[in-house]
């Protein structure tokens, strides 16, 4: 790695926060979260990078709300698409790197083959456009870049689906979750670990666009029974078993934004880049109870 600072982007945040443990090995890290840098704001883009010069810059910051970007897509494409570019031209002005994350929603969704890299985009609500449109200014930019497309990222405190489901299920004695969206729930801890092992290596040779996530899948319905059994397990009280929560189709629990039926994805192009083994959805959600306590 270059002797330059690295600097992450969206440090506080459930990705950020798990990358500021596995990247502080590398070097100088410096290490942003939104209250340090707006990512609207252009021009503070610029003076941050042009005060730290890094040699590295890592993106973990993102518009995430995606009911509500369907009602704010200027604030969504602000964030995850003209800031991404900004931060990808200033990485190939100082002859630096970047790493971005992306998504599975720059998908449509059909079918039920895993999705490689190289098939055809079609999002089908703002914030997959927004990401998409992400990629792409990272792309046309020029600079060594890491785009990694994950899906169904959990991880630590704050608002996810693990978070919200334990919350629910300790107020609740039965719950519906959506069983026909089909994915991989893939920990941050995860996530952070393969990307520093990515940039251990000699990743500037190997860059370009990668799908990074969890191996097996299931639905969200899978993903809450599985979650339930893990706290129970752990000793949390829980007024519902996994029996508890019942599978509804997406057509009984209609929201502001479409969600994609199909979010598998094949990393098969990462792991053979990187030689990183990628632990099933459920090892990595048992990791993650016990590293709960």
């Amino acid at each position: 790695m270059s002797a330059r600072p690295i600097l992450l982007i969206g440090a506080h945040g459930q990705l950020g926060r798990e990358l500021a443990r596995s990247l502080a090995v590398l070097g100088p890290l410096h290490a942003l979260g939104r209250a340090e840098l707006d990512l609207t704001d252009a021009d503070a883009i610029a003076r941050v990078v042009d005060d730290v010069r890094p040699g590295l810059i890592v993106n973990a910051a993102a518009y995430t709300a995606v009911d509500r970007a369907e009602s704010e897509p200027e604030l969504a494409f602000a964030i995850n698409a003209r800031a991404p570019g900004l931060l990808a031209e200033a990485a190939a002005r100082l002859d630096g790197g970047l790493v971005h994350y992306s998504t599975d929603y720059v998908f449509s969704g059909e079918g039920a083959s895993p999705w490689r890299e190289s098939d055809a985009t079609a999002p089908v609500n703002v914030y997959g456009a927004s990401k998409l449109a992400g990629e792409q200014a990272v792309l046309a930019s020029g600079a060594d870049a890491l785009i990694l497309r994950t899906s169904w990222v959990y991880g630590g405190p704050g608002q996810n689906f693990v978070n919200t489901m334990l919350r629910l299920a300790g107020e609740r004695e039965r719950l519906t979750v959506v069983d026909d969206q089909i994915g991989a729930p893939t920990a941050s801890r995860f996530l952070a670990d393969a990307t520093l092992a990515a940039l251990a290596q000699d990743w500037r040779a190997r860059a370009g666009l990668y799908h990074l996530s969890a191996s097996g899948d299931t639905s969200w319905c899978g993903f809450a029974r599985a979650i339930v059994e893990q706290a129970l397990a752990h000793g949390q009280a829980l007024k519902l078993s996994a029996a508890d929560i019942a599978p509804i189709p997406s057509s009984s629990y209609p929201t502001p934004a479409r969600r994609p039926a199909n979010s598998r994805l094949d990393c098969s192009a990462f792991e053979q880049a990187f030689a990183v083994h990628r632990p099933h959805w459920r090892a990595q959600l048992a990791a993650h109870f016990a590293s709960r306590g």
